[in-house]
């Protein structure tokens, strides 16, 4: 891949202001985290707090890149935030994996900028947020990437940026064939896993790649699914940052995967208690910049306190209920239930509404039923007896694609009402 012409970074710095320093080798800590700290170094990463999703900007010099935009409706914070940094294109942008809370906001912030190359975990999935990004991405004429181990992202002659998953032979679980990447600049480097679980660390691990990193974006939210302790050991990071939204419905990030990760001694940033969390580097120390409370003097590479004082920048408010209507308010894909709330002060009749999947495959037809103001039914796909609260599709299958899936809900009319993807 050829290098892609950059634009100049514009980045506001307060010189008032002190951060927390990292240095490869020694320790040299000089005061509290603060957003808008003086952050040296060519490369500055910012985990963008996008809630409960992966949104990561990386800068070098006059380059940038792009993983991931969080859900559907995050795309315009992705974009207010571009703007502040003074973005005019993004060289890069890399789609980790197919689901919304990845890929959701791509297409706002791929059709606001000029994107100079689109890198694809290229696992298919039958999706409309992945299918009509693709779609996007050919009209605009991009060009595209199909991300396999081993090949280089080439941004700047100075920054090596190594896919490390997938493999040529996919694992075949779209979460274990995300796109993983190390950047490294000078002495300093980054481990970007995105959604990758055990079974993808233990390809990487038994390949033998190198995943020794001072900075690691945590796997899948810190679920108890990743982040094992043989993975944790080979990559050893000084700083981990988990991209979390509060009051999450899967648990994120699970007590068993961050007890992992406090063993080895990093210090740990969660976007839902930091807000942003910004890490920067001159290719010697990092710099951190996350919160106002104080820090503890950190050593990449070294047994270091893992707790961090809870801090807030710009976290962002659970997910609320719209102030009237009925809407979906959650779906559970493994679980394979749906849930539909009324916010209306009076009953609605449901009688006749419709659920369905992604592209119409399964329909259901609400029964006679009224759902109270105030009150939500679950909608179960196995079979059983309908009550006031719980009513049955009578399926001997699944419904919804464990991998993700679009929950439409449509009234009597056929009126899409709300939709919900997980």
């Amino acid at each position: 891949m050829s290098s892609i012409p950059g634009y100049l970074i514009t980045i506001a710095l307060c010189a008032c202001t002190v951060a927390c320093i990292i240095t490869a080798g020694c320790s040299a800590f000089t005061g509290q985290p603060e957003i808008g700290s003086d952050l040296s170094g060519d490369l500055v990463v910012h985990f963008i707090d996008v809630g409960q999703g992966d949104s990561i900007l990386i800068e070098f010099r006059d380059k940038t890149m792009l993983i991931d935009a969080g859900e559907r409706g995050m795309g315009e914070r992705v974009i207010a935030y571009l703007e502040e940094r003074n973005v005019e294109r993004l060289d890069v942008v890399v789609a980790t994996h197919a689901h919304s809370d990845h890929i959701g906001g791509l297409y706002d912030v791929v059709s606001a900028y000029p994107v100079g190359r689109f890198v694809d975990a290229a696992q298919p999935h039958p999706t409309a947020t992945y299918e009509n990004l693709l779609v996007l991405v050919e009209e605009q004429g991009i060009p595209y990437t199909a991300a396999e181990r081993g090949q280089a992202i080439a941004l700047d002659p100075d920054l090596e940026i190594l896919i490390l998953n997938p493999t040529p032979q996919p694992l075949g679980d779209i979460n274990e064939d995300s796109v993983v990447l190390k950047v490294t600049y000078g002495d300093i480097s980054y481990l970007f896993t995105s959604d990758a679980g055990n079974p993808a660390e233990e390809s990487m691990i038994e390949a033998g790649l190198d995943l020794d990193a001072d900075v690691l974006k945590v796997g899948h939210h810190a679920s108890r699914y990743a982040s094992s302790a043989d993975f944790l050991a080979a990559v050893s990071p000084a700083i981990s940052v988990i991209p979390v939204g509060e009051g999450n419905d899967y648990g994120h990030p699970h007590e068993e995967a961050v007890e992992r990760i406090e063993a080895t001694g990093s210090r740990i940033y969660r976007t839902d208690l930091d807000g942003t969390v910004i890490v920067a580097t001159d290719g010697r120390a990092l710099t951190v910049a996350a919160g106002g409370a104080p820090s503890a003097t950190v050593t990449a590479g070294a047994t270091t306190p893992a707790t961090m004082p809870a801090t807030t920048l710009s976290t962002p408010p659970p997910t609320t209920a719209p102030s009237s209507g009925v809407y979906i308010a959650d779906l559970d894909v493994q679980d394979e239930r749906i849930t539909v709330a009324n916010a209306d002060a009076t009953a609605v009749n449901l009688t006749g509404w419709t659920v369905t999947d992604e592209g119409t495959r399964n329909t259901y037809t609400f029964p006679v039923f009224t759902l109270d103001p105030g009150a939500d039914v679950t909608v179960h796909s196995g079979e059983g007896n309908d009550t006031v609260t719980d009513l049955y599709w009578g399926r001997g299958t699944g419904v919804w694609n464990n991998d993700g899936d679009l929950a439409t809900l449509a009234d009597a009319n056929g009126t899409v009402v709300s939709t919900l993807e997980r």
